[in-house]
C-alpha cells in the first residue's frame, strides 16, 4: 500500500474543517428561522432521541458543565418545548422531556436537517454520498466522536 502523501493529508484535514465551519453556519441560518440556536436544536434532537434524560446527563452528554446548560434549558422551557418532570425513580432530580409543541419543533429541525444535507451532498452521486458518510462515520468513531451529539464548546 502506498504511503499517504503528507501535503494532501493536510489539505483533507483543511477541506474537512472549511466544509465543518460551512455547514455549522448555514445550519445556525436555517435554525435562527424558528427561533432557535444550533445548542438548541441539538438539545430537542438528543431530547427526542432520549427523553427522561436529567440535566446532569444531559451535560455530560454535551460535554457541557451543568451550570451552562441550566439556562439553556430555561429558555427551552420558557418557549414551552421543554418539561422538567420530578423523576419517578429519584425524586430529588428532574427529567427532560419535549411537550408537544417541542416534539412539533423536532419535526421542523428533521426536515431543516434533510433538506440542509442535500444541499451540501447536492454535488455528489448517491453513491459518493453513501461512501463519504460511511468514511466520516468510520473518522468519528476512530476519534471516540458522539454520533448523536454535536458537543458545544460554548457551553463548555
Amino acid at each position: 500500500m502506498d504511503s499517504p502523501d503528507p501535503s494532501r493529508s493536510k489539505r483533507t484535514a483543511f477541506l474537512l474543517s472549511q466544509l465543518g465551519a460551512l455547514a455549522s453556519a448555514r445550519f445556525a441560518e436555517r435554525t435562527r428561522e424558528l427561533g432557535l440556536t444550533p445548542s438548541d436544536a441539538g438539545v430537542l434532537r438528543l431530547l427526542g432521541r432520549t427523553p427522561g434524560l436529567s440535566q446532569r446527563s444531559l451535560a455530560d452528554r454535551l460535554g457541557a458543565v451543568p451550570s451552562r446548560v441550566v439556562p439553556l434549558i430555561d429558555s427551552l422551557e420558557a418557549r414551552g418545548l421543554v418539561a422538567r418532570v420530578r423523576s419517578l425513580t429519584d425524586r430529588r432530580n428532574y427529567e427532560l422531556r419535549l411537550t408537544a409543541e417541542g416534539m412539533k419543533v423536532l419535526g421542523q429541525l428533521r426536515g431543516i436537517a434533510e433538506r440542509h444535507e442535500a444541499e451540501l451532498l447536492a454535488p455528489l452521486t448517491g453513491e459518493q454520498a453513501a461512501q463519504l458518510g460511511s468514511l466520516l462515520a468510520t473518522l468519528a468513531r476512530a476519534h471516540a466522536l458522539d454520533a448523536d451529539v454535536h458537543r458545544d464548546t460554548t457551553l463548555e
